[in-house]
């Protein structure tokens, strides 16, 4: 049954492993490593997409039985991709677009099913967030990108951190701008016969 295989995360993010641990299943990480240069001439939704996908099929390479589920997110402004920044001057370029302004986030997820060590089935969605940045002056920006946090993270900001210092409203899945659309992979993992919040029973 696909209840009894493990759920695999093909991340390692200690935001998504957190958000994960939301749903209540148990579960292993295992990092996907693979090149997340966003290619070009792809929309974002398309790119994040693949990236989400590569790093699951990344995973499932090395599985037997399990689901693996793999996520990317990416920050759009403009139509432009906005990855993790370099350096803390590239942070702070970053931050200075979307000041006072609003862009997405989009987070994809890849859902693997891998039975006797190929994938059986497949699932992917995309989740889109709307976010809004306030106006703040160039001194809180700087401040921003001196407490390190920026360094890892699309956009150059985390909504679950100092960032949220920066953040005037969202419209959608704010777990999403975190890495990870929780109702929405637990309704998928759900279909393919996961119970959640399994500890509570």
């Amino acid at each position: 049954m696909v209840s009894e295989r493990s759920v695999v995360l093909a991340s390692a993010s200690p935001r998504r492993r957190e958000l994960l641990g939301l749903l209540g299943i148990p579960f292993r990480v295992v990092p996907a490593d693979i090149d997340e240069t966003p290619p070009d001439g792809h929309s974002p939704e398309t790119v994040a997409l693949s990236l989400a996908r590569q790093k699951a099929l990344t995973v499932a390479q090395g599985e037997r039985d399990a689901l693996v589920l793999g996520a990317d997110t990416i920050v759009v402004y403009e139509g432009a991709i906005l990855g993790k920044p370099c350096d803390a001057e590239e942070a702070l370029r970053m931050l200075r677009c979307l000041n006072g302004r609003e862009h997405l986030v989009i987070t994809a997820v890849a859902l693997l099913e891998v039975v006797g060590g190929r994938v059986a089935r497949q699932q992917e969605e995309a989740v889109r967030t709307r976010v809004w940045f306030r106006q703040v002056g160039e001194e809180h920006l700087r401040r921003y990108v001196a407490t390190g946090e920026p360094m890892d993270k699309a956009g150059a900001y985390g909504a679950q951190g100092y960032g949220s210092t920066l953040i005037e409203r969202i419209e959608g899945c704010y777990f999403n701008v975190v890495g990870l659309p929780v109702s929405r992979v637990c309704a998928m993992l759900e279909a393919w016969g996961v119970t959640p919040l399994q500890a509570f029973r």
